[in-house]
């Protein structure tokens, strides 16, 4: 029975999974609805130079950076979970054939 309670940590995982894979979508989205804005702003400015004292685009770098970090938080934690799943799933399919092989030997 002890393999229930790893298939229902395992469906646990895997919920956890699909949020963080919903948040690196946000998190993309965001990231491209970013460069499209820092790609106006260049666009609008005749010197690059000034690009480096305009608030707005300052602002929208810091941010993409952060996002940066944010996403590659995200993978770190994606793949481990996934890692996690495919262990718990070995470990649920060798319960479930220990426990077949056991009522076989007994019954």
């Amino acid at each position: 029975m002890t393999f229930l309670a790893l298939d229902a940590q395992k469906n646990l995982y895997t919920l956890q999974k699909n949020q963080l894979n919903f948040e690196q979508t946000l998190v993309i989205s965001r990231a491209s609805y970013i460069s499209k804005e820092m790609g106006i702003i260049q666009e609008s400015v005749e010197d690059a130079s000034t690009l480096d004292s305009d608030p707005n685009y300052i602002q929208l770098q810091t941010e993409q950076e952060q996002l940066e970090v944010r996403k590659e938080s995200l993978d770190s934690q994606v793949q481990l979970l996934e890692q996690e799943i495919s262990n718990l799933k070995t470990a649920v399919t060798n319960g479930i054939k220990n426990g077949c092989g056991l009522n076989l030997i007994g019954g």
